[in-house]
Parts: structure tokens; sequence; C-alpha cells
């Protein structure tokens, strides 16, 4: 079975159809820069341009950096605050005719490392899943079940945002070392440790490529840390899981 997977980031939106039954691309993924300020017509703009770019006609799934319930946008990370209140799933069926599912995020992601990388190692376990990109997002698994819209990103570390202290957005914007970007990752890691004591803490996102460079400064948490299989392809592939699955989350 195959789904039109679409991820909704703050510098990019990209898709690819995917074989939900294995996870795999069955094109080469499609990405067009998020146009700024990502406002609700612009977003919808580059997603029907992504279908038409597949010459799509099926189900369509999609992660939004922000909670999503059924389908309503509760709030905006990374892109305008016009879309509070917004139901994209309603959106995207207007623009495109298909189906459409609409999920954080995080949460898809998630999705696609515990039933396609490394989270399959650690199905029954209590596990911490975390895509690092522009900001930081999270999804929650107990013995495999997704808790959604957990949004640790944006709790508080000393007065700020914990993606505001250690997003890959911030690394990049102040050009910092490896080892002071990780001491500080490692911080925050700390924090969801002592806060949520999860089994397993599993680093997503393109930044996840890069685990040998940062990782030896993660240190002290009692959960083991380790980087994700997927890196940036997990959101297009849960996104498309859960459209095929009509996952619903409240």
């Amino acid at each position: 079975m195959s789904v039109l997977g679409i991820d909704i980031g703050g510098s990019g939106i990209k898709g690819a159809p995917v074989d939900v039954e294995t996870g795999a691309f069955l094109a080469d993924r499609y990405r067009i820069p998020t146009p700024s300020p990502g406002n609700p017509d612009q977003v919808i703009e580059v997603i029907r341009r992504i279908v038409d770019h597949f010459a799509w006609e099926g189900k369509i799934g999609a992660g939004f950096p922000g909670p999503v319930r059924k389908g309503v946008i509760h709030l905006a990370a990374n892109v305008s605050d016009e879309w509070l209140g917004e139901d994209l799933t309603k959106l995207i069926h207007k623009a495109t005719g298909c189906p459409a599912t609409v999920l954080n995020d995080a949460d898809a992601a998630g999705l696609a490392e515990m039933r396609f990388g490394e989270g399959k190692r650690y199905e029954d376990a209590y596990v911490l899943f975390l895509t690092i990109g522009t900001g930081i997002g999270s999804a929650l698994f107990v013995k495999g079940e997704l808790w959604p819209n957990s949004e640790l990103g944006h709790l508080k570390v000393r007065g700020k945002d914990a993606e505001h202290r250690a997003g890959d957005g911030v690394r990049q914007a102040q050009d910092l070392s490896w080892k002071s970007w990780g001491k500080t990752l490692q911080e925050i890691l700390l924090v969801y440790d002592f806060l949520l004591s999860p089994d397993v803490i599993i680093l997503g996102g393109g930044v996840s490529k890069k685990f040998n460079k940062f990782g030896k400064y993660l240190k002290g948490t009692h959960a083991k840390v380790i980087p994700a299989e997927l890196r940036n392809q997990a959101g297009i592939i849960g996104a498309a899981m859960a459209a095929e699955e009509a996952l619903t989350l409240d």
C-alpha cells in the first residue's frame, strides 16, 4: 500500500510516496523551502505543488510542527501563528481532492522510527524520541504506544524554551562547535531524563548522522542515548503510516 507522506518543517516542506509495509520511498523525496512566514496559504500551495509533482491521487499523511488534535492546529512552531485553529486536514483535502490525515511532525517521525528504525529493539520499553532540527520535537512511547503532542521542545530550561537552547537551528545560527552544542544538548537531556525517566532516548533529525561528533558529550542520563536510524526521512514515513492507519490524535 502506498501513501504520500509530507513533512512540514520550519525550513523545508518535503514529501515522497511511501510503501507503508516496508517504510521504503517509492520515488525520490521532493523538497521545497518553506515560504516565509509559513502561513496557511503558503504552506498549502507548497503541498499542492508536491502533490502535482508526484501526480498523486491517493491518501496523504502530513506532519505539522505543533500539537494537532483531530486535524486542527493548536500551536505553530517555526511557522506562522495564522495556523492556530486551522483544520489542516480539511485544507489539504480542499486543495488536492485527496483524503488527508495530519499529526504532530515529531509524533510522525517517532512512529516510523519505532516500526522501521532503532525503536524496533525497544518496543517493550519507555522511549523518548527527539527529532532535532530547526527546533526540538518529541514523541513518547510506552510499550510501543504513542502518547501524542508532548512538545518537550517548549519545556522551559533556565527560563528559555529547550529548543531555543539546543535546537540545531541554534547550533547553526551561532556557529557552535560540536562540543559546545553537545554540552548544551546534554543539559536538556538531563532535564528530560529527570522528569520522565525513560529507558531510552533516541535522537532523530538530520543532525543524528553527526552523532559521532557530539554523542560523547551526552553524559549522565540514566536513559541510554542513541542516534536514530531513519534520520530526516522518518517524518515522511510516519506521516504516511498515520494516513494508512487513519490515526486520529486527541
